[in-house]
């Protein structure tokens, strides 16, 4: 009776524990569920907002092209061939609207033919020319033709100078090069990302440089080389603590070293680098040393006992099998670097840059301050440029964590 009645006990608790593993398992996979569902919502939104920036609404003009480059308005030119088109627009106010449905940055667009048409001097010629943000949005569905004119921010009369374009085949959304190829602009429809792309490159090159051999060999030296006391005890939780502090206080530290003490640029690749490698650098040495100390003892101990020294057991035997770890733990610090804000803004890299530039020492931006700059903006056709920027910068985001598996497994295979 007494062993039926502990069997029973057994089962019922058995019953218990099997319930709440059940209940334990269906949280987790529900926790896994709803995070996959939210972010899979982020990049639904983020996605449909911006793949309509990498097209660009064109207007097709007839245009004279002067006899030389170097002098004419370009402007006038434009405009020229506007009225050409519409030989019934009189009124100035008609002619403002006219001349606003391409965008205001045209005249460089068609300058910039000019000269890579040289052959073309003095002729009648076709060219396809940027249009104006409020009829970029009306061809990409973002306004309606039925809204009111102060929410469309196209009168009647424009319009119809459109219409007659579509009808003539002079005007239709084409691959957005220029997106990918100009600097900031003023005008959303000639912004482009160009030049925080190459900030961005910059930084991360000298982030990299910098803090890559610095935090692999500090943390060779913590976990092979330095004796354990209180010293080495004291910098080994400052260096977790570093970990944790807010990327802004990076920020302000370059802001008063290298700026105003050492008085490098600002707004420099070459300081945004330096600031991103003191952010990135404790990452890297917390990720050396788990790495480090992941090498199995017998591998020290076999090497040293075939008379290796010190230096050469480390670097022949264990650095090589930790590599795997140093380099996943070197690119997951490098990706966070690419998308901090905070520290940039601190040493000037908001400011309004339309120039790319061509080495470190130049004034340049980067993408997530590009970012922050758009959304910002109350132009309609920024907000798409935002997400496709996002768009862009998740994409090096996923590059680099492509790298970091691919060097992984190559070291992996290799040892």
């Amino acid at each position: 009776m007494n062993n039926s009645l502990k069997s029973q006990r057994i089962a019922a608790g058995l019953k218990v524990r099997h319930h709440k593993e059940r209940i334990f398992r269906a949280a987790g996979f529900g926790s896994l569920l709803l995070g996959a569902v939210l972010l899979g919502v982020l990049l639904v939104t983020i996605a449909s907002k911006g793949m309509s920036a990498f097209q660009q609404t064109k207007i097709q003009l007839v245009v004279n092209l002067p006899a030389s480059i170097s002098t004419p308005n370009y402007q006038s030119i434009v405009k020229q061939a506007l009225r050409n088109m519409f030989p019934d627009v009189e009124t100035r106010r008609n002619k403002k609207e006219l001349y606003a449905i391409v965008s205001s940055g045209a005249a460089y667009e068609l300058k910039e033919y000019a000269e890579q048409n040289v052959n073309l001097a003095g002729q009648t010629t076709e060219v396809w020319l940027t249009a104006s943000d409020d009829v970029d949005m009306l061809f990409k569905k973002s306004v309606s033709r039925e809204d009111p004119p102060e929410v469309r921010r196209l009168s009647d009369a424009q319009l119809a100078f459109l219409d007659v374009f579509n009808e003539k085949d002079a005007i239709e959304t084409q691959f957005n090069t220029e997106f990918f190829t100009n600097g900031d602009s003023r005008e959303p429809e000639r912004a482009g990302i160009a030049a925080a792309m190459v900030g961005s490159f910059f930084s991360l090159v000298v982030c990299l440089l910098l803090a890559f051999p610095t935090g692999v060999m500090a943390a060779i030296y913590l976990e092979e080389f330095a004796p354990k006391n209180l010293l080495t005890s004291f910098i080994e939780v400052n260096i977790n603590n570093l970990a944790a502090v807010p990327s802004i206080v990076f920020g302000l530290l370059g802001l008063a070293i290298f700026l105003n003490i050492f008085g490098l640029p600002r707004s420099a690749p070459l300081v945004g680098g330096m600031v991103l490698t003191l952010m990135t650098f404790p990452t890297i040495i917390i990720a050396g040393r788990a790495s480090l100390k992941a090498v199995p003892p017998s591998i020290r101990e076999a090497a040293l006992a075939l008379g290796a020294s010190k230096v050469q057991t480390v670097f022949h035997h264990v650095l090589p099998l930790a590599m795997p770890g140093v380099l996943t733990g070197t690119i997951i610090g490098m990706a966070r670097a690419i998308g901090e804000t905070a520290p940039l803004l601190m040493i000037g890299m908001v400011a309004f840059i339309v120039d790319i530039p061509k080495t470190i020492l130049d004034p340049a931006t980067a993408l997530p301050v590009q970012i922050y700059l758009w959304s910002d903006s109350p132009e309609r056709a920024f907000e798409e440029r935002t997400a496709a920027t996002i768009l862009v910068l998740l994409g090096f985001l996923i590059v680099m964590n492509m790298i970091a598996v691919v060097l992984r497994r190559k070291f992996e295979n290799r040892f």
